[in-house]
């Protein structure tokens, strides 16, 4: 008896071939298997038991990095009798297969890697099937070495000898080296010379003694310092321009770093996953005086674990260079701060030339190699709501991972939006999300949009049949969009903003037929020109009805207000018929007395239905933020004061729901402003407060209108604590509830919600 079978999803370059082989062998089965455009194929003889087994047996003992989406099995008649098992080269055909993500070392590298009887012991760059680069280092189709950074790393024989063995582990895996013939590291001092000695060894003495170092790592640089280094961590701020952003902490395991962070065993799978993305984590007594200044005026700390073996080797040198792996799960003493090395919010700093002139007064030294980074990946960042992951940031360990659609379609091109801007790449039933992009306000990260969807459709062999964009003309994304639609001579398909946020929460939960969309963020176009970002939308694929939303503020100096928060709190004095205390209150504000006329005249106060400027509004009132110098910082500070309050109960009577459906919060500010005294329960009344209004909203439309499914979108879903409530609210009221979990809730989902919506238009 003869089965053929056709393997799709991620299932090269993960050890795939081997695993068929070794359970081939177990199984007794003879045949072959080889890498095809598509995936894997292989023939399979033997007795019916045996060829029963094989599939439950593949899907269940699949490679760590393996993803299969689809086998296709066929019986067949036996042409002829084959004797063994044979892994046989790769067919031909027009790719359709997937690189995998990068993933951290994996235990079998680690303990290799603090063997000292072990050829590869503390050998930078040690990796395997189951681990290291591969969407960082990869160019194009197909992944083999000759693709990648690696192609002039020739194989030494022994590593030659692993790489062509079945039955070992680096079997055709195409980043493998070691010290003999793979990348070399080395330390620069910050005239450009190389530094002597062990440049681990040396990069931990200078920053145990507050330098900050950069450090070459899988998609990108990092600025490194030690994060209980309060004078270092004030000279990165200073040097960065970072006045309160926070930073994200990396620490040897959770156990190091137990007493200021509060995590649950969720929380703890996630910083041990592969991915190892940043978890943001609840802040506890003592954290911010361990770690001055590290996330300022937040309740939460960004952790990460060691990805790299670099990273682990600063590690194993702190800990005095322990045999074996078991120190791994042990306290260690170094925390670092790892923050991204993108000076003035431009693209990661990738190339060694680059950051020597980049980089150039913001580090004290430089840990480089010779293995170039292909792609820019920034860390994903990601925090638990309800036990589940939810992105703020998608990226390194994710990107290229597809996200199955419900229904194939043509193939899209989605070039998201202007904030936390994302692309999206659509092939058959899948869509592909890039890694973070970022704000489209400066030049370098315009090209890096460019650049990074080239290459993801380099890698994915698609030619785009359309082109989505956001309907907001001036953005860079938008122009591009047209652009590139014009060249390519394909249909360029205009997105309202607020649809696709509902719209990625639809993709990925195949959703079709009518949903009841609440879309809450900070901005984006309405279909009438202006600032919407607190909507209620009746969605069907490609086509949207706006129903309703959140009476309208002023915006005191246009764009400027979201800026500027205590702009915003103005705007809500006005409305309450309290103008007169906008100079008094925000006597600190050179403007408050022209920012008072404007609102009195009307002048440059264009409306916005943004939920995310009543956060603004809030935090301005309580005398949080008045100035941000980061995007959502306000709402995030105000979020941070209201975790300190326990049991707020909602206020009576706070808000109102107009008989055209429209919801005003203008009550909610009146009792914020009543009990302005108590600033840390105000906060958290406040977001009680407001979480029942939306319940309340919600419903309302949703009874009118006969609908049962609601899908919530936008940055403001970002809010844990609203998050938290408006759910349990609307699951009280009978109403089912989809949240943004494969892609973030903010801008960055914005292209698949694009993308899925082009597939649909005609």
């Amino acid at each position: 008896m003869q089965h053929r079978l056709h393997i799709s999803g991620v299932v090269q370059g993960v050890g795939f071939r081997p695993c068929v082989w070794h359970l081939a062998q177990d199984l007794g089965l003879t045949g072959w298997v080889r890498n095809t455009a598509g995936g894997v194929e292989c023939l399979l003889q033997g007795e019916a038991g045996a060829l029963a087994q094989f599939e439950p047996r593949l899907r269940a003992e699949a490679p760590p990095l393996a993803d299969i989406h689809h086998i296709d099995r066929q019986h067949e008649a036996a042409t002829e009798t084959l004797a063994d098992f044979n892994i046989l080269e790769s067919g031909t055909g027009k790719p359709t297969t997937i690189i995998g993500a990068d993933s951290a070392t994996c235990p079998d590298c680690l303990a290799e890697l603090f063997n000292p009887q072990d050829r590869r012991y503390r050998y930078p760059f040690i990796n395997c099937t189951h681990c290291g680069p591969r969407y960082t280092i990869t160019r194009r189709l197909p992944y083999d070495r000759a693709q990648t950074s690696m192609a002039h790393f020739p194989l030494c024989p022994d590593c030659a000898r692993e790489y062509h063995a079945p039955a070992d582990r680096r079997f055709h895996a195409e980043p493998t080296a070691c010290a003999v013939c793979g990348p070399r590291l080395w330390l620069e001092s910050s005239d450009g010379d190389p530094i002597d000695g062990d440049p681990i060894a040396a990069t931990l003495h200078r920053l145990q003694a507050g330098e900050i170092v950069a450090i070459k790592g899988l998609g990108g640089f990092h600025l490194v310092c030690d994060a209980r280094n309060g004078a270092a961590v004030a000279r990165l701020r200073q040097r960065k321009g970072r006045d309160a952003k926070p930073f994200a902490l990396m620490a040897a395991n959770l156990v190091s770093v137990a007493q200021w962070v509060k995590a649950n065993s969720a929380e703890q799978s996630q910083l041990d996953a592969r991915e190892r993305p940043i978890v943001l984590l609840q802040k506890q007594p003592g954290a911010d005086t361990t770690f001055p200044n590290i996330a300022p005026g937040l309740a939460w700390l960004g952790l990460m674990r060691p990805y790299t073996p670099i990273h682990w080797l600063l590690w194993h040198e702190a800990a005095a260079r322990p045999q074996g792996t078991d120190w791994i799960d042990k306290p260690q003493d170094l925390v670092l701060v790892m923050t991204s090395a993108n000076p003035g919010g431009e693209p990661l700093v990738i190339d060694n030339a680059e950051a020597r002139s980049r980089l150039s007064g913001l580090a004290d030294a430089w840990l480089m190699h010779d293995r170039d980074i292909v792609v820019r990946c920034d860390d994903s960042l990601l925090r638990l709501e309800n036990n589940q992951a939810q992105f703020i940031r998608r990226a390194r360990g994710y990107t290229p991972t597809s996200i199955r659609l419900a229904h194939s379609g043509p193939s899209v091109l989605a070039l998201g939006g202007y904030f936390k801007n994302t692309v999206c790449v659509t092939r058959g039933h899948e869509a592909f999300l890039s890694q973070h992009i970022g704000g489209l306000d400066n030049p370098a990260t315009c090209a890096m949009l460019r650049e990074v969807a080239q290459h993801l459709l380099d890698i994915l062999q698609v030619k785009p049949e359309r082109i989505a964009h956001d309907r907001h003309p001036d953005f860079y994304s938008t122009r591009l969009a047209q652009e590139l639609a014009a060249q390519w001579g394909v249909m360029a398909v205009p997105v309202q903003h607020h649809h696709a946020h509902i719209a990625a929460v639809m993709a990925e939960h195949h959703l079709s037929g009518p949903v009841l969309g609440l879309a809450l963020d900070g901005i984006g176009l309405g279909t009438d020109g202006q600032a919407w970002g607190g909507e209620l939308l009746r969605v069907e694929g490609a086509r949207f009805d706006r129903l309703s939303h959140l009476a309208a503020r002023r915006l005191p100096g246009g764009d400027r207000a979201a800026r500027e928060p205590w702009r915003m709190a103005a705007s809500v004095l006005f409305d309450l018929a309290d103008s007169d205390s906008i100079v008094q209150r925000f006597a600190d504000q050179a403007n408050a007395s022209g920012v008072a006329q404007l609102l009195q005249k009307g002048v440059n106060c264009p409306p916005t239905t943004s939920l995310g400027r009543h956060f603004d509004a809030a935090a301005g009132l309580l005398g949080l933020c008045p100035v941000v110098s980061f995007e959502g910082q306000a709402a995030m500070q105000l979020e941070g004061l209201a975790e300190t309050a326990s049991d707020a109960k909602p206020w009576p009577d706070s808000y109102r729901i107009g008989a055209d459906g429209v919801l005003d919060l203008k009550p909610l500010f009146a009792r914020l402003l009543d009990h302005a005294h108590e600033p840390a329960l105000a906060a958290a009344r406040f977001h009680a407060s407001l979480a029942v209004a939306l319940a309340d909203w919600t419903q309302t439309l949703a009874k009118s209108h006969n609908l049962q499914r609601v899908a919530l979108g936008g940055g403001c879903f970002l809010n844990r604590i609203l998050t938290h409530r408006l759910r349990q609210s609307l699951h009280e009221r009978g109403l089912t509830v989809y949240e943004a979990r494969q892609a973030p809730p903010n801008d960055g989902g914005l292209s698949l919600g694009q993308a899925w919506i082009a597939q649909q238009e005609f």
